[in-house]
């Protein structure tokens, strides 16, 4: 009998987007990736050894704050502020800056977390947050571009906004649970993951399995959220995924997402409309009102958000 394989993600170098040769195939394999397994791994060197130490130190510095400092992270957007001490999940923390690759977005948090100033961590979180907003950026060109939909790029690129958020996920100890997050869809439009040597995370793809994601040397996260499905017409999976802390491990998992959002109306370009093949499914909607419906009761017991949310 042959031996069973534990499906992987795909991996895509782009390390060289400006080469003319191999543009579109891997504009191909992208969208593949995300219609198959909502996500890929993407190789991406932008992030010198130095930042990469830097933000995992500032990381640390910031959970190391006292809780009633942390705390002070609120927003009005649902899930983007401070989220922990949550009796179901125990294992996990996190705090968001809302507009993290400007300059007014990064300094507003820091001086709330750090009254006295930290200069160095407000130039190290937006110096990360720029650096991983181009290659977002650089994903959803080609992601319009394997659809036919280019001319919607500039358009798009000017709406979005980007939100980084640390998450820290502890060691369980003896008699906790192990599942630091539980299976979820992200509510952004794409979702980009960067995280230390602690692995845990898991996705699932569209025929249901689960894949132990691994992140190769400078390399990424690429998943797509629930509005990157809507605006595909539901050709884009946005996959479950979730978190698990192996129960012998005493070492943090760090991870470091950035999470982009629409300041505009998110709706299927007309050219992915066909109503014999492809009929709408779902209306167009603010994104931050898909936020605050996963906020409500309702939102959080769908087993089919985009349905009950936009479905036509």
């Amino acid at each position: 009998m042959g031996s069973e394989t534990s499906p992987e993600l795909l991996v895509v170098d782009l390390n060289n987007p400006e080469m003319k040769a191999g543009w579109s195939s891997a504009c191909k394999d992208i969208r593949k990736a995300f219609e198959t397994h909502g996500c890929f791994v993407a190789l991406y060197d932008k992030i010198s050894p130095q930042l990469h130490n830097s933000i995992f130190k500032a990381a640390h510095d910031l959970f190391d704050l006292p809780i009633h400092t942390k705390i002070q992270n609120i927003n009005e957007k649902p899930y983007h502020g401070y989220v922990g001490q949550m009796p179901i999940v125990p294992l996990h923390e996190g705090l968001g800056i809302d507009y993290a690759n400007t300059l007014e977005g990064a300094q507003s948090f820091t001086n709330l977390m750090w009254p006295q100033g930290n200069q160095s961590f407000c130039e190290r979180s937006m110096g990360f947050a720029k650096a991983v907003a181009e290659l977002e950026k650089m994903v959803v060109r080609m992601l319009f571009e394997s659809y036919g939909v280019e001319k919607h790029v500039e358009s798009h690129v000017d709406a979005t906004t980007y939100l980084l958020k640390f998450l820290r996920y502890r060691a369980p100890t003896e008699g906790e649970t192990t599942m630091a997050f539980p299976p979820h869809t992200d509510k952004s439009f794409v979702t980009i993951l960067y995280q230390n040597h602690i692995s845990g995370l898991q996705t699932r793809a569209r025929d249901g399995q689960w894949i132990d994601v691994n992140f190769p040397p400078s390399s990424f996260v690429v998943m797509a959220g629930d509005a990157c499905k809507a605006w595909s017409n539901d050709r884009v999976l946005s996959p479950s995924h979730k978190v698990t802390m192996d129960i012998k491990g005493k070492e943090t998992r760090y991870t470091m997402g950035l999470f982009s959002f629409l300041s505009k109306t998110v709706e299927v370009p007309e050219e992915l409309i066909d109503d014999d093949q492809n009929p709408l499914k779902f209306k167009p909607f603010a994104h931050l009102d898909l936020l605050k419906f996963y906020d409500t009761e309702q939102g959080r017991r769908s087993q089919n958000i985009l349905q009950d949310f936009c479905g036509v």
